[in-house]
This record gives C-alpha cells, structure tokens and sequence, in this order.
C-alpha cells in the first residue's frame, strides 16, 4: 500500500505548468465513444482515475493508446453496452459512460460507481433526465439498465445542478432525435469544455456555463484533437500549499477566471497575489489571517474539492474561522488527522469553526479521500517534524505523483511502497 513520508519546515518555490482537468478529461473520453473516428486529447496527467476509465473503455471495445500525456481513443463497431461491475466500482466517472453508450448502442448496462466516500451522491437525478428523454431505467442487484429504443429530445428541469447528470444528459441529447434542453443546469467550467468538445466533433450545443444548456441532436459525430481546460483544483491546491508553507509560486496555464472565489479568498488573506490571463503569482511572506466564514457551494461559489485544502490553511492562520460545507456531509473527515497534527478544530453537523495554532506537528495519517489527502500533504509540509500519510492511493487519483510536484517546489517527500 502506498504511503508518503514527509519531512515539514520547508517554503516553496518555483514554476509549475498545470495540466489538463480531470474532470474535464472523464467526461471528455466518454464522449469519444460518440463517434467511430479517432479521437485524440492532449495535455493529459497520468492519475489513477483516467487510466481506470481508459480501462473501462477498453473493455468496451474501444482501441486506446496513453503516450507522452496524449490519449487517442478509436471505438468502431461492434461496441459492448456493459460496464464490467470490478471497474466501476473503482471509478465514480463510470456513470459518465451511460450518455455516450446508449446514445451511440442504445441500450447500456452500468453498475452503481465508486470513488471517495465524501458522502451521498445519487444518481436519482440522470434517470429522471435519461427517463424523460424515452429511455426506459430497470435497477437490479446494483446494476442500471437502460434501454434508448424510444430516445427523443426533451425539455428537462434539474431538481439540482448536478455536474454529472448534466453532462450525461449532454452526451446522450447529442444524437438523439430533436432538441434537448436542460435546464437548471450545472455551470462548471467543465461542462462548458465538454461542450466544446462535442461541437469540435460536429455536435451543436449551446448555452454552457449558463442555467440552460441546448442540445440540437444530429445524425452522426466525427473525430477531432482537443486540448482540455486546465486543473482548477490542482491549481487551486498548490495555491493553497504555498499560503500555508509560505513562499513564492508560479502557475501557468491556470485559467484564473475559473478559481476566482479562492483568489478572493487568499487576497485576504496575508498573500499577495499577481494574477494575468493564464499566470498565477502568490507570494506568502508572512502568517494568514483566518477566514470568518468559508461556505462551499456550486459553481461559481466556492468549491467542494478546495474545502479540505483550505481547512489546513485555516488551521494555521492566526484568529478563528467557520467552514460550512453544503455540498457532500462526509468532507469533514479529515478533522480527525488534523487534530493529530495539532489542529483545534471542531464539527457540528456540516459546520466547523477552525481555531488557528501557530504550528502543526508532524504525525502519522491516512489519507481517506482524494482532496483530503492532498490537504494532509500540505498540513505534512507544514508541520514541524515527519509525518507519513498511508493510502496516498486516493491522492494519485488526481494528482500526478504529487511528491515530484511539491519537491519540484523545495519540499520533502518521499513515496514508501
């Protein structure tokens, strides 16, 4: 099993050039099975949760190569329409899968996903919308059967702006018959890059980043060479790690306008900030002051996945602030390995008022999911001491070995197996 041992006490500094999102690049290869041409992504990390998802599309039939951060995806007929249960359940993005398999099959067959435990997140919301579009939803010993015979455009109101079902819905609306329009839609930057994507296929859709997005169907897509939009929350979490360890970072290809709610966050911080149109400078000469309230929210609040992150920077910024998390109930469970640390920190419900101390000592913890991981990488880089994080496998689902990412930047960390 895979744990980091880490030795605190160091600033950062340097350049970094952020690479494609992984919430951009996931749904972007299902789409790929939209079309028989080849497909090819560029800019793309090499993590855990995009090589599982290449290995789902594999066993779908699709011939996929992953080489010097290009993927190239060709999926020709014939296509399976069945997701193997064992690789789901490793990646919560396989739901991605049902859109673009039923759209281009028409029927699909996927088992209930994995991921973090950060909490609930059902799926009520794409059987409604896929329902409403004609396709007909049976559930059975945890598996979704879909059934796309009578796949037509529709007019769908979401119950919430969920990521996911919005862009599941994108994806099967872009073959379907007539016109779609989703309304109450997600307005992440990431849906926005999918959508570009599918138009730079032949698809027509308009609207992205508003509350209504619509999808005219057409008969058939074709290949295309893309380049995703950049990482906001790695961006976002190496901003973070550099406000806390204090320093000097550089970050390129960061697309500011998509981290706006954190650079006002760390402006008020004791950073200061020199933000251009794809460069991020942070300089951090001196202890933060504390947030009187932090509250997660959709886009373009506040983002769920920086909320971990942000808590170590509170820990050790002087005064008191308030995290309040709306989004998933269970992202407080790195309080328990920051108090470890040293942190005093307590939770009531989805609300955690963060005292800040001067120093986190080093300690041994487990990472228990993707952005909480990264946040004890950064407690660790702070902390006086050594502190060792077992199941680091959560945080190569979404950073690219990120030990060589901070040492680049005068950390020290070092990968145990």
């Amino acid at each position: 099993m895979s744990k980091l041992l880490i030795k605190g006490g160091s600033s950062l500094r340097g350049e970094y050039r952020v690479k494609a999102a992984k919430n951009a690049v996931l749904p972007i290869i299902a789409a790929s099975l939209l079309t028989n041409e080849k497909c090819e992504i560029e800019n793309v990390p090499n993590i855990t949760d995009i090589n599982n998802m290449l290995k789902i599309m594999r066993s779908l039939g699709a011939n996929v190569s992953f080489e010097e951060s290009v993927i190239e995806i060709e999926s020709k007929e014939p296509l399976r329409f069945s997701v193997p249960t064992e690789l789901a359940k490793e990646l919560r993005s396989s739901v991605f899968l049902l859109g673009p398999v039923l759209a281009r099959i028409g029927k699909a067959a996927v088992a209930y996903p994995g991921g973090c435990d950060i909490g609930v997140r059902p799926l009520d919301i794409h059987i409604k919308g896929l329902q409403e579009m004609g396709i007909a939803v049976e559930e059975s010993h945890g598996v979704i059967y879909c059934d796309a015979t009578r796949l037509k455009g529709a007019d769908i109101m979401l119950d919430f702006p969920s990521v996911g079902a919005t862009e599941n819905l994108m994806m099967v609306a872009s073959l379907a018959k007539g016109r779609t329009r989703i309304r109450n839609a997600a307005k992440e930057p990431e849906i926005t890059d999918l959508q570009n994507f599918i138009n730079a296929m032949g698809g027509k859709v308009s609207g992205a980043g508003g509350s209504t997005i619509v999808i005219d169907g057409v008969k058939e897509l074709h290949g295309c060479h893309y380049r995703p939009i950049p990482d906001r929350i790695v961006a976002g979490t190496l901003l973070i790690a550099a406000a806390t360890c204090g320093g000097k970072i550089s970050l390129f290809d960061s697309q500011p306008e998509h981290i706006e709610p954190l650079l006002f966050k760390l402006s008020k911080s004791s950073c200061v900030l020199d933000v251009r149109s794809d460069k991020i400078t942070l300089i951090a000469e001196r202890r933060g002051r504390n947030f009187d309230k932090l509250e997660t929210q959709p886009y373009p609040g506040f983002p769920t996945d920086l909320q971990s992150p942000m808590m170590t920077l509170m820990a050790v910024s002087e005064g008191t602030g308030v995290i309040v998390e709306n989004i998933f109930e269970t992202r407080f469970r790195i309080v328990r390995e920051l108090i470890k640390m040293g942190a005093r920190i307590t939770v009531k419900d989805r609300t955690a008022i963060v005292r800040g101390v001067k120093d986190l000592e080093g300690a041994a913890v487990s990472a228990g999911d993707l952005r909480g991981g990264a946040a004890l990488v950064i407690a660790g880089m702070k902390a006086e001491g050594y502190t060792t994080i077992e199941n680091a496998r959560h945080i190569d689902r979404g950073y690219e070995r990120i030990e060589d990412i901070m040492n680049d930047f005068g950390a020290d960390i070092k990968r145990l197996q």
